[in-house]
């Protein structure tokens, strides 16, 4: 009985181990691979390269990152240095990518203005009811690692980036995800939005 016991001890903690990989649909060894074109922009350990407009993708769900590169290659997002990046890329090269970097760490940032920051925070959690604009932390949660596959991870993200993307919604260049961001970042004003991006860099 006992080694019974064992063995179906052993057999849960191994489905624990590759579910992560499995759930995703993609093979991180394979995804590794392919990414050593991605690293000159995303950094060899996701973290995002010299330039704070491209994102940290370390620590993404993998889903969601799959999603955005058919979004790329499908043109259903736009930009110009991505749509090179994704125009040979197949289904299964996307799910690999998607899993090599969900398997990544992402490196704590930091908010580097703190009264901006603080202004970040009161709308991250508490929203603007007067111009109708929801908490953030409804979505991407409390310590800002999201609802995946939907709503993505926004702590430690670069705020350059994150405020090129909300600067995005706002002006309907960026409609790929539905028309929950379109319509929230419409109705922010832009010094919110570049307070809740400084926010979300340090929040953890």
């Amino acid at each position: 009985m006992k080694s019974i016991l064992s063995v179906a001890v052993v057999a849960g903690s191994w489905l624990l181990l590759i579910a992560p990989v499995q759930a995703a649909g993609g093979n991180v060894a394979a995804g590794q691979a392919k990414a050593a074109v991605c690293a000159g922009c995303h950094g060899a350990d996701g973290n995002g390269g010299a330039d704070p407009l491209w994102p940290k993708l370390a620590g993404q769900d993998a889903d969601y990152i799959t999603k955005q590169l058919a979004d790329f290659k499908e043109g259903r997002r736009k930009d110009p240095i991505m749509a090179g990046m994704v125009a040979n890329l197949s289904k299964t090269d996307m799910k690999n990518l998607g899993a090599f970097y969900a398997s990544l760490k992402v490196k704590s940032g930091a908010a580097r203005d703190a009264p901006l920051a603080k202004l970040g925070e009161k709308i991250y959690r508490g929203g603007n009811a007067k111009m109708g604009v929801s908490a953030c932390i409804s979505c991407h949660g409390p310590t800002g690692h999201g609802i995946p596959p939907r709503f993505p991870k926004v702590s430690g993200q670069h705020a350059a980036y994150t405020k090129k993307q909300l600067l995005a919604f706002k002006a309907g260049t960026r409609a790929n995800d539905g028309d929950i961001m379109t319509r929230i970042a419409f109705r922010m004003a832009e010094q919110e939005i570049k307070a809740v991006s400084e926010y979300m860099a340090g929040l953890h």
